[in-house]
């Protein structure tokens, strides 16, 4: 169970870092970008090929994050002045140009040259090596202070919805309505940090190499989440948020929407990128079909579901994605009786059917907010 949870961390982690990548673009800018793996393939691709060169690990990633952001920049001064459902063809045929040329193309693995459709395998992973005692201490410390740091930022998050339920008597059923939700998914994700760090400390102290990769996946998915809300809440997140509803009101003010534009898309891809790092470690060997266009429409679920324009709201959608994925995995074929290709098509189906139910009954996502919701304009 423990080998189990820290598998589903991991997962979990991976893409809800890759889908606050895709909220960035989406959620706070209003960029439609249906070719979000092609920043996940080339930062996995870059992370393992630099890393068979004897290139450190975090720097190979950041490198791969680099060549990500770089991919946004070339996409967005060919893409970005189309309208959105240009740039969203656009964009899906870029994500499935960049597989097939890793698919055909030779890739250069360690001193000699492997075709892509091969796959690259056996590449260094973090803490693939057991630690010292000591390592494994100051490793559980910080999983301990990324906990707390987890539980206090949940319940400073809820206190500030009870506040705003306080003092806004003309909002009173609004703000109920915010504090509810607040309250039930804070509790929800106080849970799973409480079980994902029981999970980590055994995890870590009985040494098992994926718990070590989990720790330094979850501290760069803190650490990212934590500068993005600092952004979004700044200046520069405030034109985001303009050019997402009306992009001819920050023109006329003189802001420059076009660049805006090119840096949230980098700064989007340069995070997927580094979730494409780790999810090549997690795998431990990739190959091109790791990263079919079906990846990049399940982060659309995660930040539609979750609520587009909220971070916690995309992380939540992660959890909930996987929840049901586990759930279902284990579930429904002893209720079902269909086979393996017949149970995922009514897997697929059955979350479809639940994000029709959200769209009509929630639109702007269990997290979201009615008045930034774009979609009905």
């Amino acid at each position: 169970m423990v080998e189990y949870l820290i598998f589903l961390a991991i997962s979990t982690a991976s893409f809800a870092l890759f889908a606050l990548g895709l909220n960035l673009q989406w959620g706070f800018t209003g960029l439609i970008n249906f070719g979000h793996i092609a920043f996940m393939t080339l930062g996995a691709y870059t992370t393992v090929l630099l890393s068979f060169k004897g290139v450190p690990l975090l720097i190979s990633a950041l490198l791969g994050g680099i060549v990500a952001a770089l991919l946004g920049l070339i996409i967005g001064f060919a893409t970005l002045r189309l309208r959105e459902d240009y740039l969203a063809i656009v964009t899906i045929g870029t994500g499935e140009l960049i597989r097939l040329v890793v698919n055909n193309q030779e890739l250069p693995v360690g001193n000699s040259w492997v075709s892509g459709a091969f796959g690259v395998q056996s590449y260094p992973i973090p803490f693939s090596t057991q630690p010292s005692l000591f390592l494994r201490l100051v490793m559980i410390g910080l999983l301990t202070l990324l906990a707390v740091v987890t539980l206090f930022t949940l319940w400073r998050w809820i206190r500030t919805a009870q506040r705003l339920k306080a003092a806004d008597s003309s909002q009173r059923l609004n703000s109920k309505q915010e504090f509810a939700s607040r309250l039930g998914v804070g509790i929800l994700l106080a849970v799973l940090a409480v079980a994902i760090y029981i999970s980590g400390v055994i995890g870590l102290y009985n040494y098992n190499p994926k718990a070590g990769l989990m720790l330094v996946l979850l501290l760069v998915l803190a650490l990212v989440f934590w500068r993005l809300e600092i952004l979004v809440r700044s200046p520069w997140g405030r034109i985001l948020k303009a050019i997402r509803e009306d992009e001819e009101i920050p023109k006329a003010l003189g802001k420059n929407v076009f660049w805006y534009k090119l840096q949230s898309l980098m700064l989007g891809g340069a995070i997927a990128g580094i979730a494409g790092a780790f999810f090549a470690w997690q795998l431990g060997a990739i190959y091109p079909d790791n990263f079919q266009p079906q990846l990049t429409f399940d982060t659309w679920i995660m930040v539609i579901l979750g609520g587009s324009g909220n971070n916690i709201g995309t992380i939540l959608g992660a959890v909930i994605f996987f929840a049901y994925d586990a759930i279902t995995r284990e579930v429904l074929p002893r209720i079902v009786p269909f086979d393996e290709a017949r149970l995922g098509a009514f897997r697929i189906m059955v979350i479809g059917l639940i994000l029709m139910v959200l769209m009509i009954w929630r639109p702007q996502g269990i997290l979201g907010k009615k008045e930034e919701l774009t979609l009905g304009k």
